[in-house]
């Protein structure tokens, strides 16, 4: 059996086993949040707009294109494990959704991406230079609604988490095509530029019910375990995934020398003649038309792709473990555990 086939009976399995009535998890959260994510896309709505017409039109473009809220609804579901009244959580959940579209309009620029959830990313229709004074107006909308909520607790929280992004960025952006990079070094990387938004979006809705520091702390690992499954999934993805419904270019990654899980994996057991292939498609970025196809026979060759899903649901039992420490809302606890592991199997 071929890695890809496998990949896919693995995924079959996992999905008889734990989705309720075929519906994912994601969609059982979305469903059970509904009302609340409904006043937290009118917060977006509200917060987006300005009087320079640009502005709400190229954020809206990005912001509209069919994304999942992953992280604004996960910070509505940390806080309606305690509390279900507050409304709160609804400028905090925008103002996280802003952080990561912000990101997202930065990532684009640097990247040279010509494909974002299925259509060109909003730098090739209105500019780079629109795009990242956009990702900044939504920086600087962000940080407003953390003031206006009140908490230094939140504002240091996802402040922090903002710095830490940045970070991962620049970081990922000096270790592109170098082949010495480490699974640790990696795992850094990922942890700052996603797995920091996922950590802070879950920390915040405990702090705002004012829970526990033990049920803080279980909830930011939880998040922070989350993002770093998703993020090792996305990458596997990168190479294995049906591009209609990764809603991108398949090989992005090897086309922009970025060293992933799966390549890192492969390049710990390459022989000399691999070890020669990827530095001149990586390190070098000399690619031909063929180069993709010649990548995922290596990757086939050492198990790399399965061997990054093990990874990530590795870190996806451990999100698990921290949410079980929660005494909350049964049913919400029961979701987000089936999510970590839905997270790795994923198909976009």
């Amino acid at each position: 059996m071929s890695d890809t086939a496998s990949i896919v009976q693995e995924k079959n399995i996992h999905k008889q086993a734990t989705l309720t009535d075929k519906v994912s998890p994601a969609q059982q959260l979305a469903d059970r949040l509904e009302a609340d994510m409904q006043a937290v896309n009118a917060e977006i709505m509200a917060r987006m707009h300005s009087d320079v017409p640009l502005i709400p039109k190229l954020a809206g473009y990005l912001i509209a294109s069919g994304g999942k809220r992953i992280r604004p609804l996960l910070t509505l579901a940390a806080t309606r494990l305690f509390d279900s009244q507050t409304n709160r959580p609804y400028a905090l959940a925008a103002a996280v959704e802003f952080i990561h579209t912000a990101t997202l309009l930065h990532d684009d620029v640097v990247d040279g991406s010509e494909e974002r959830r299925g259509k060109a990313p909003a730098n090739l229709v209105f500019g780079n230079q629109a795009s990242v004074l956009v990702g900044d107006f939504l920086f600087s909308r962000a940080f407003q609604q953390m003031v206006a909520d009140g908490s230094l607790d939140v504002l240091r929280i996802l402040s922090d988490a903002s710095a830490i992004i940045a970070e991962g960025e620049v970081l990922q952006l000096s270790a592109q095509g170098d082949l010495t990079l480490t699974l640790e070094q990696y795992y850094k990387v990922i942890g700052a530029k996603t797995a920091a938004l996922f950590a802070a979006a879950c920390e915040i809705g405990p702090v705002i019910a004012a829970r526990s520091a033990d049920e803080i702390k279980a909830l930011r690992d939880y998040g922070y375990y989350l993002g770093m499954a998703f993020q090792i999934a996305d990458d596997v993805l990168d190479y294995a995934a049906e591009r209609e419904k990764l809603g991108k270019a398949i090989g992005d990654d090897f086309r922009e020398g970025k060293l992933t899980a799966p390549v890192i994996l492969a390049l710990a057991a390459a022989s000399d003649e691999e070890q020669v292939f990827w530095a001149r498609t990586m390190q070098d970025l000399d690619q031909s038309d063929e180069d993709l196809t010649k990548a995922l026979e290596i990757l086939h060759k050492h198990d790399a792709l399965n061997r990054g899903l093990d990874i990530a649901k590795d870190f996806a039992h451990k999100a698990q473990a921290a949410i079980r420490q929660i005494d909350g809302d049964a049913e919400l606890i029961a979701i987000l555990e089936d999510m970590a592991l839905y997270t790795v199997y994923r198909e976009a």
